[in-house]
């Protein structure tokens, strides 16, 4: 099993930024991708941003050129720089880790609250 802690959510106002931090007890060893997902109210859960275990990323073409997502492999962190953002980037975001074998895992979530 893996444990994944997520920080870094909170409340603010448009054109604002913040920083999510994810951390999986998974310290040291290789995997296949972390990222995160997010959902928002009366939405389904929705990719935002992965990074591969070699630093290949993927993005959401709604949060391309606001976000960044970065990885320390070998701590098994994953980080998401938010900029600009916008109302509708208010939702709860998860971290998600994807094992080599294909098992993927989910944290509990963490709220970002944009104001306009």
């Amino acid at each position: 099993q893996v444990q994944l802690a997520e920080s870094g959510g909170g409340l603010v106002q448009a054109g604002g930024s913040l920083r999510l931090t994810c951390t999986s007890s998974r310290n040291g060893v290789r995997f296949n991708s972390m990222g995160w997902y997010r959902q928002g109210p009366g939405k389904q859960r929705e990719l935002v941003a992965t990074v591969t275990y070699n630093g290949v990323t993927n993005y959401a073409d709604s949060v391309r050129g606001r976000f960044t997502v970065a990885g320390d492999s070998a701590k098994a962190t994953v980080f998401l720089q938010m900029e600009t953002l916008k109302p509708e980037d208010t939702a709860v975001y998860y971290c998600t880790y994807k094992s080599l074998y294909g098992y993927e895992y989910w944290g509990q979530g963490t709220q970002v609250t944009v104001s306009a």
